[in-house]
This record gives C-alpha cells, structure tokens and sequence, in this order.
C-alpha cells in the first residue's frame, strides 16, 4: 500500500516557508528596476495587502533582504531601501570587477559557438534599445548580458554573487537614470569584448573585461557625485514623514 503521507501536507508546508523569499524576489525587482528608489520607505501593511499576505513573512522578507545590504531598518520608522554614495558604489564596481574578472578563465574554456551567439544577439538588443532611448530597459539587458558571462562560466557561487550585486548597482542606476549621456554608447562598449570572446584569448578577454568594467564604474559614480544632495534629501524626507 503506498504511503501517501508526505503528499499535500508536506508541499503546503513548503510552499509557506518559501514565502518570505518569494516575497524578497519581488522586492529585490521593484529595488533593480528603479520602482522601489534608494531611500524609499517599504511599508510591511502595505506590502501584505498589496501581495496577500499577513505581515509575518513580509516582515521576514524584509529582515533578509537586510542581511544583504539592501534594506535598511530604523527604530520605530520601519524598513527603507538602502542609499548608497558615490563612494560605496565605487566599493561595489570593484567587486563586481573581480568576480567577472575571476570568471574569465572558466568563460573562455566553456564558452560554445551557441554561447557566442546569444552574447552577441544580447549586444545587438543592447543597440536597439540604446537607438530608441529606452535606457532604463538598456540598463537591464547590460546587466543580463555580463549575467550570461557568470552563466557560461559555470560557478553558481558567482552567479549568485553576481545577482546580488547586479541589483545594488542597477538601484543606484535607476535613481540618476543613466550611465552614459549617449545611450548608443554603452553598447558599443561591448563591442571590443565581443571580439576578444571570438578570440577565445582569456589574457585578451580579461583586458577588455576590466578596461569596460572600470569605464562603467567611471561614468556611473561620477554620475553619483552630482546627485548627493538630492539622494540624501530624498531619504531625509522620507524618514522625517514616517511617525516616531
């Protein structure tokens, strides 16, 4: 006779105590495409209502997205999406260049002629989005395409990494909007990676990895520098409008 007792009890309770990571997904989305701001307040009430669900794993949600680093908790004012300056952003382009950087040797073993398509199918998006001026989809599909890199390379660890960071610095981008003043251009910056992936030359691709990676964090916390004010008003207002 067969035993049938870990059938729906079991899934139930597994999809209960997943809860609060499904919860975090969607609010690490809202965080990376620029709908949940740095120092923006993420009210627990609100986001139960708004996805169904008690406060309990919204709450817990929110405590793990805070062992990240991308929410911040404050004494009786709640929850609030993390601010970054220009400095802290600096810190993060930098990681971010040693874990794409590190990943290079096991890209340029693994990388197949199917694999070399889809990069360069991501970078002619990249074109035609850049072209349109949808900079704010541009930045996604940037980041999609350094993502398939860690994909290729086949370290889950960095993958994941990889995520995380992704998210912090695509929340920073979204609250100046932009890299680049011309949108065209972050496209063609992939360009000469490209071609040091055909070659299949790790030295050459690790060169044109680390020249676009830090021409990026360039533009971007220079970009940060000529915000800080409004960055710092904006979390100042948002704290100062939650009671105590």
């Amino acid at each position: 006779m067969p035993d049938d007792s870990q059938t729906e009890p079991v899934f139930t309770t597994l999809r209960q105590a997943d809860l609060p990571s499904r919860i975090a997904d969607q609010v690490l989305r809202a965080i990376g495409d620029g709908l949940l701001r740095p120092g923006t307040r993420v009210t627990e009430a609100r986001l139960a209502e708004q996805l169904g669900t008690s406060r309990a794993p919204v709450r817990e949600a929110l405590r793990l997205l805070e062992s990240q680093g991308l929410i911040v908790s404050h004494p009786r004012r709640g929850f609030f999406v993390k601010s970054y300056d220009a400095d802290e952003l600096a810190e993060i382009y930098d990681l971010r260049e040693c874990l794409e950087l590190h990943n290079a040797q096991a890209l340029a073993d693994r990388l197949t002629p199917a694999d070399l398509a889809r990069l360069e199918a991501q970078v002619d998006l990249l074109k035609k989005l850049g072209a349109e001026g949808r900079m704010q989809e541009q930045v996604a599909e940037d980041y999609a395409f350094h993502r398939m890199m860690c994909e290729i390379g086949g370290n889950t660890r960095i993958l994941r990494l990889f995520d995380q960071i992704a998210t912090e610095l695509r929340s920073g981008i979204a609250l100046v909007g932009r890299v680049y003043d011309d949108p065209v251009e972050i496209a063609r910056q992939h360009d000469p990676l490209i071609e040091a992936l055909r070659s299949r030359d790790v030295v050459r691709i690790r060169d044109e990895l680390r020249d676009h990676l830090r021409d990026a964090a360039f533009h971007a916390t220079a970009l940060y520098r000529q915000w800080p004010a409004e960055v710092a008003a904006q979390a100042a207002a948002d704290l100062a409008r939650t009671p105590r």
